[in-house]
């Protein structure tokens, strides 16, 4: 039996706009308001776990320790198949760069660390997400989510972020990034793992 939540506010372990606007649209039905750890001004902890539920877990808990609010966090990132499953938990860490993320960088690295394994098409690949919530008591819930699909290439679309331009999920021939933003959001891996995570705690 996973534990409800029963307060009105909710701290979203995140300092990316983007993601605390996608958790917020998905969470406005149940009337929670949430507010992100960047806006509060707190540190970003050490990710070092090797999976998401791992990264998720750090996150969440930090936050729920530091504000004393029931935190949801989220770590995601894309898996291919070529590619052993990397970037894996590594998807935000190949974008990096002294200025900050370039994810135009990452997807131009990924492509290229496919063509020189002469990786066969099409080149399966999956977003995954893994939703964490925590108490400040130290519970917690998980709740994962997977879109597959593949890779391709040259980029194509301007919406979303991360990734999107070179994922086209399965059943469908445009990639994420050029999908309307809410039809992204009906279908991704994050409203996979949110269906659960609404089902079990808010529903």
């Amino acid at each position: 039996m996973t534990r409800r939540f029963e307060g009105d506010r909710l701290l979203v372990a995140t300092h990316n706009a983007g993601k605390l606007d996608e958790i917020t649209s998905l969470l406005a039905p149940y009337g929670v308001a949430t507010v992100s750890a960047g806006a509060l001004g707190l540190p970003e902890p050490v990710e070092n776990g090797t999976t998401f539920v791992e990264n998720a877990r750090i996150k969440a808990h930090a936050g729920a320790k530091a504000t004393g609010l029931v935190t949801l966090s989220d770590d995601s990132g894309i898996e291919i198949d070529a590619l052993d499953n990397a970037p894996g938990v590594y998807t935000a860490d190949w974008a990096e760069t002294p200025e900050g993320r370039d994810f135009v960088m990452a997807m131009t690295k990924t492509q290229q660390m496919l063509e020189a394994k002469n990786a066969p098409h099409p080149r399966r690949a999956r977003f995954c997400c893994t939703l964490v919530m925590a108490w400040p008591d130290g519970h917690d819930e998980v709740f994962a989510g997977v879109m597959p699909g593949q890779v391709v290439w040259p980029m194509r679309g301007q919406q979303g972020h991360g990734y999107d331009p070179i994922f086209q999920p399965e059943g469908y021939s445009i990639t994420f990034g050029e999908m309307d933003q809410a039809e992204k959001n009906r279908i991704s891996h994050r409203a996979d793992a949110f269906a659960k995570l609404i089902k079990g705690c808010f529903a």
